[in-house]
This record gives structure tokens, C-alpha cells and sequence, in this order.
């Protein structure tokens, strides 16, 4: 059984892949989640002990954390 945050994880890894013709895939990632995720989304996906993430959203996600 998959998890809701596993699967927030690839949601996440797949939009990064998908936006990797953005100049700051990084900056892209993050909003890409800040404008379209639920804010309960981004709650577990900003969770510290999410594991998984390539190396985009890992950075996407610290942004996220900064801004908040």
C-alpha cells in the first residue's frame, strides 16, 4: 500500500521531470506547488522526514520552507 505522502513524492519527482526545460527547475517546482497543491499537500510534502525527492524538488521544497 502506497502512502499519501509517497505519493505526493512522486507527484512531486514527475512535475521536476517535467519541467526540466525551465531555466531554475528549482524555482519552477516550488511554483508549480505553491499555486496548483492543497495546502494540506503541501503540508506533508513539507514534512523534515520526506524521503525520496530528487535533488529539484529537495531545493523547490527548501524554498518553500523559506518563504514560509
Amino acid at each position: 500500500m502506497t502512502s499519501t505522502t509517497d505519493n505526493l513524492v512522486r507527484m512531486a519527482n514527475q512535475i521536476a521531470a517535467n519541467l526540466q526545460h525551465e531555466p531554475d527547475v528549482p524555482k519552477a517546482v516550488a511554483e508549480h506547488i505553491r499555486l496548483f497543491w492543497d495546502p494540506r499537500m503541501r503540508q506533508l510534502i513539507l514534512a523534515p522526514d520526506v524521503s525520496g525527492v530528487s535533488p529539484d524538488v529537495a531545493s523547490a521544497l527548501d524554498q518553500l520552507r523559506d518563504a514560509s
